[in-house]
Formats: structure tokens, C-alpha cells, sequence
């Protein structure tokens, strides 16, 4: 088996789509398994051993180039001229299927341009752009599944795969991360910390930092558990707001890779963030996770294992999947640090991940 993979972002849905690369693997452990992606959000397939090979391309040309190190498993393509050599690339591959995860018109040309033999994709309801269905030589209808992980796995049936588990086979190099947070708070090499993560990047996903840190505060003075910060690029004056209304309960954490945001997730009691890349990489890690959503509906977005708790005004917002809220208050501004700091103690009394 010759299999492409394409899903080119975002973060999030990537580390959604990941079980899709193991449950091929698992299956056909010979198989050359490659990955089409953006150059924005590749880097966390430098960890999944499942992938033979990444295929980097540039598809917003208004974004800054992003540095993708070239290897015997990468090969990157920049810009106009990038992308044809791309396609070309694909092409001599010689695909046997080509995989759309995405259901974007751009993601479907592009798996019908690789020239594999079976192009297949989401049925027409599924689809973030209906036109897409005109790439695909086949099509599933993953008409059982809300979550998006689930609705992945299902496009596997094409190949006899069915009930395929939700594993993320992601395997990063040590870094001194996770000590140098527990030294931040003052932990010993076992002392427990949680992780927060107030960037976003919608706005309307980002819940206000002085919550954030009044969260942080509860958090100490009722389970005793300090909290690291996370923040990326742009975000650290954010992180720095957190820390200053946490009351002491919260420091920033050091600047961090992918691959530290698994350890970190790996090795926290407990994240709590809005709809995220990092959050998404905490859960996929097995981090206990209490998540806040907006414009973006939990059922399909949001962490999966049924021990985590999720906040939602999905119901009442008005901007579904739209990157700005069309209200002068954003529906997620409408959850409460009660509320919040309630989720946190139901969540932490479950215990570590069952995932």
C-alpha cells in the first residue's frame, strides 16, 4: 500500500486526524504513509512515527515562510512554483489512495491532483465545501460519528478498518520542560501542576485573562495545585496578565516546543484552555482537561474522553465556526470563573485520563 494522507491544518485538526495514521499503520505495518501539509502546522508531524514521509506546502501565500528542516522524511515546497513541484512530486509517487480529511475544495483538488488511484473523501453533507465531492472517486458516510476523530476513522472502512481506537502516536525527545516548570512553582520532581493556556487564535475563543487567573488563584487556595502558563508567539504579554491576577498561584512557562507541550500535557494534573492547538495536544498527550468553547461546538471539537469537562455557549452563539463574534460581547465572555473553577473540581476528582 502506497497511502497520502491530506490534511493540511490546522493544528487542532491534524492531531485530530493522527489516529487515521495509526490505525493504518496497525493495519498495514509495511505501508509507505505520507502526509500532505501547510508549512504552518507541520512540525508536530516531526513526532508520529506512524507518517513515512511529510510533503510541505505553502498554501497561504500572505503567511510568513515557516522554516521546515529538509530530510530523508521531509520534503518542503514554497510558494507558486512550490506547489506545481509538489503535485508533480505526488504524482511520481504513484499513490494507490489518497485520503481528504479535510473536505476543503483546495484539499480535494489536491488529492485528485496526486493521481492515486482511489481518491476518497467525506460524503457531500460532510463537507466543509460540497464542491469537494466532485474530486473524490469514493466517498464515506460517517453518518454515526460527532467527533471529528471519529468521523476520521470512519473514512478507514474503505480499507476494512472499522472501530479503529482513539491512539495518538506521538513519540518526542526529553527536555528539561517539565522540571524547569515544576522549579518555576516551587515543586518538587513529583509535585503536581496544572497548565493553562489563554491564547487563541480566534478572539473569540480566548476567554479574559483575569478569569484565567482568578481560576489560577482558586485553584491553589482550594487544591493546592500551582499553574504554568503557556503562551506562543505574540501571547506572552497575555500569559504575563495571567501570572499577575493569579495572586501568585501562576507563573509564566518557559518559551515551548510541540514536542514540550506533550511532555507538558503528559505530565500535568489538569489543562484548562479554550479551543486550541494546545489543548488539543494536552488532551492527545492524556491530560485531564476542563475546556471552554464559543463559536465552536464541543460534540465534535472538543476533548473525548468522557471524564473531561467542557464549558459551552455553542448553543447560543451566533457566529458558528466564524474567526469573529458578530456581538458586542462574545458568548464565551458569558462563562463565569464559578463556573469554571466548579469544573475544575469535578474534573480533578475523576482523576487521571481514562484515554
Amino acid at each position: 500500500m502506497n497511502i497520502l494522507i491530506v490534511r493540511l491544518g490546522s493544528l487542532g485538526d491534524i492531531i485530530h486526524a493522527l489516529p487515521v495514521a495509526a490505525a493504518l499503520r496497525d493495519r498495514f505495518p509495511q505501508a509507505q504513509i505520507d502526509w500532505l501539509v501547510d508549512a504552518r502546522y507541520s512540525r508536530i508531524l516531526d513526532y508520529v512515527p506512524a507518517v513515512s514521509r511529510r510533503l510541505v506546502v505553502s498554501t497561504a501565500p500572505s503567511e510568513p515562510r515557516q522554516r521546515t528542516p529538509a530530510g530523508p522524511d521531509t520534503r518542503t515546497f514554497a510558494g507558486r512554483r512550490g506547489l506545481a513541484a509538489a503535485v508533480a512530486e505526488l504524482r511520481r509517487r504513484r499513490y494507490d489512495m489518497a485520503l481528504d480529511l479535510q473536505g476543503l475544495l483546495k484539499s480535494a483538488v489536491l488529492a485528485r491532483l496526486s493521481g492515486a488511484r482511489r481518491v476518497v473523501g467525506f460524503s457531500s453533507s460532510h463537507l466543509r465545501e460540497r464542491p469537494a465531492r466532485l474530486f473524490y472517486t469514493e466517498v464515506v458516510d460517517p453518518a454515526g460519528a460527532c467527533h471529528v476523530v471519529d468521523k476520521n476513522l470512519a473514512v478507514l472502512a474503505v480499507v476494512g478498518i472499522n472501530g479503529a481506537p482513539r491512539r495518538f502516536p506521538l513519540e518526542v525527545p526529553s527536555s528539561p520542560v517539565v522540571g524547569a516548570v515544576r522549579a518555576r512553582l516551587g515543586l518538587s520532581d513529583e509535585g503536581r501542576f496544572a497548565l493553562i493556556n489563554p491564547g487563541a487564535g480566534w478572539p473569540n475563543k480566548r476567554w479574559p485573562p483575569d478569569r484565567f487567573g482568578a481560576v489560577a488563584a482558586a485553584l491553589w487556595s482550594r487544591h493546592g495545585v500551582g499553574s504554568a502558563v503557556l503562551w506562543g508567539p505574540g501571547e506572552e504579554a497575555l500569559a504575563r496578565e495571567v501570572e499577575t491576577r493569579s495572586e501568585g498561584a501562576a507563573v509564566c512557562a518557559p518559551p515551548t516546543t510541540i514536542a514540550e507541550l506533550v511532555l507538558l500535557g503528559r505530565a500535568a494534573c489538569l489543562m484548562i484552555a479554550g479551543d486550541t492547538g494546545p489543548l488539543h495536544i494536552a488532551a492527545a498527550a492524556g491530560a485531564p482537561v476542563v475546556g471552554l468553547f464559543g463559536p465552536t461546538d464541543p460534540v465534535r471539537n472538543g476533548p473525548w474522553d468522557p471524564a473531561d469537562v467542557t464549558l459551552s455557549r455553542y448553543d447560543a452563539c451566533v457566529c458558528h465556526y466564524q474567526r469573529r463574534c458578530r456581538r458586542q460581547t462574545a458568548c464565551l465572555d458569558e462563562v463565569s470563573v464559578e463556573e469554571v473553577v466548579a469544573a475544575v473540581a469535578r474534573r480533578l476528582a475523576f482523576g487521571t485520563s481514562s484515554g
